[in-house]
């Protein structure tokens, strides 16, 4: 039976695995129902590069601008101003991904924490929700979110992975909580699968953060490996499982709760 129409709210389409096949890429989701797609911006040259190619379909895609906690550490005195400027077109609907990553630290974590605090201001001043990253640095993520009170309803934290505990007090705080096919791997998302059941519908979105994070649990499973939009539909029948609920509930919702996020059409 297929699914209501589904919003994957994080995917990765400039990504060079998709280079060979981008536009079957976008085929094989929209067949599957999964449309529109928003294309995740990393850095102020893949921002770009998201909003040029969403620019070319009109209600299928979109994008968001912003720079990773991985890349800020290149960020210069022109960076808010480009990404202003990207964030002014119609096909940008947030910024993002942005917000710290003490799991790695490719950016010493200070830069880290100023270039977070830049990037939401920026999306204060431009009325536009927050696509975030975190990963273990939940303290200082959730201090500095505390700064800007009036953004934390309306910032999704993508890929969630962290701990009840971690999940608990964003929830409480107001966020939205963004889950990939990260629950479909036995080894490292069991505890998602408990957890999700936690999560109101209406602070529920999904996505695949594609080409990364290929649902382990699928069968057959892509010869490439590579994670693409169209396997959102699988990521959403184990959700739903875990949540005890049907798929078409869970697709239902969690579509209405990302179009009213991201002010985005279907």
């Amino acid at each position: 039976m297929m699914l209501p129409k589904i919003i994957d709210i994080g995917v990765n389409l400039t990504n060079r695995s998709f280079d060979k096949d981008r536009e079957e890429v976008l085929n094989r989701a929209e067949a599957e129902g999964v449309s529109p797609l928003i294309i995740t911006g990393t850095s102020v040259e893949s921002s770009r590069e998201a909003m040029k190619y969403a620019e070319q379909f009109p209600g299928k895609l979109y994008s968001t601008a912003g720079v990773h906690p991985h890349d800020v550490k290149a960020c210069t005195a022109d960076t808010l101003d480009r990404l202003r400027e990207l964030a002014a077109l119609p096909q940008v609907v947030a910024i993002g991904e942005c917000g710290l990553d003490y799991n790695r630290d490719f950016s010493p974590r200070d830069v880290q924490r100023h270039w977070f605090r830049e990037q939401i201001k920026l999306a204060e001043e431009l009325d536009l929700p927050l696509f975030l990253h975190e990963r273990d640095a939940h303290a200082d993520f959730a201090s500095i979110m505390q700064e800007h009170p009036g953004m934390i309803s309306r910032s999704v934290v993508h890929c969630f992975t962290g701990s009840g505990d971690e999940l608990h007090a964003y929830l409480d705080m107001g966020f939205h909580i963004g889950i990939t096919g990260w629950i479909c791997d036995e080894r490292r998302g069991q505890h998602l699968r408990e957890l999700v059941k936690d999560i109101p519908l209406n602070r529920l979105m999904i996505e695949t953060d594609a080409p990364y994070l290929t649902p382990r649990d699928m069968r057959p499973k892509p010869k490439s490996g590579r994670n693409e939009p169209a396997f959102l539909t699988h990521i959403v029948h184990v959700i739903a499982s875990c949540m005890g609920k049907d798929a078409e509930e869970v697709a239902s919702q969690t579509t209405r709760t990302a179009k009213a996020f991201f002010k985005v059409c279907l």
